[in-house]
């Protein structure tokens, strides 16, 4: 799977992730993958998402059409534009929204961390959408992420350090997540 954090501290937030592709047992490393880079680069956000490799590039197909309109500003408009896009993802790209049978709503099947001028958000499976104040990480290096970034975040002075420690554990820890990394730092406000 895969280690994606975003951290917020001080003016900056930042996102980063490492860059290893896996299928099963088979992994796809950096040095064989022209496209390793798991961030999207939206004109207002960056964001992460782990789950089905095919997540990614229906992700830039829907972000790259002018006709859908998106917002990461705030926790409301990011739920909203995740219910916008939901009959998009299962009618022009064939999203099985189906997943537990006690779901209460379908599932985008999609979980993703967002950072933007706005700040750090989550969002889950079920549209869940989550702003954290201090740090976040998904993944299956996620645990690992999360220890690193609590033990460090008092004492590092950037969003960025903090996130590196993060996805660091992540990859050094859990088999399906590897080095180098991608991060980006947004200006707050800005």
């Amino acid at each position: 799977m895969s280690t994606i954090v975003v951290v917020k501290k001080g003016d900056q937030v930042c996102i980063a992730a490492d860059s290893l592709t896996s299928f099963g047992d088979l992994r796809l490393g950096s040095e064989y993958d022209a496209d390793h880079d798991k961030i999207i680069k939206n004109k207002n956000a960056h964001i992460g998402i782990v789950g089905s490799a095919a997540h990614q590039l229906v992700m830039e197909s829907i972000l790259a059409d002018k006709k859908v309109k998106t917002d990461f500003s705030s926790k409301l408009a990011i739920f909203e534009t995740f219910r916008a896009l939901h009959p998009v993802l299962k009618e022009k790209y064939f999203l099985n929204a189906k997943d537990e049978d006690d779901d209460p709503y379908e599932s985008t099947q999609i979980d993703a961390l967002i950072a933007s001028k706005h700040g750090i958000f989550g969002v889950h499976s079920l549209r869940e959408v989550s702003e954290y104040t201090r740090f976040w990480s998904i993944g299956s290096g996620s645990e690992y992420a999360l220890g690193a970034m609590f033990a460090v975040y008092d004492n590092y002075e950037t969003a960025e350090e903090i996130a590196a420690a993060g996805v660091k554990a992540g990859a050094e820890f859990n088999t399906s997540s590897s080095m180098p990394m991608s991060s980006y730092v947004i200006e707050l406000g800005k």
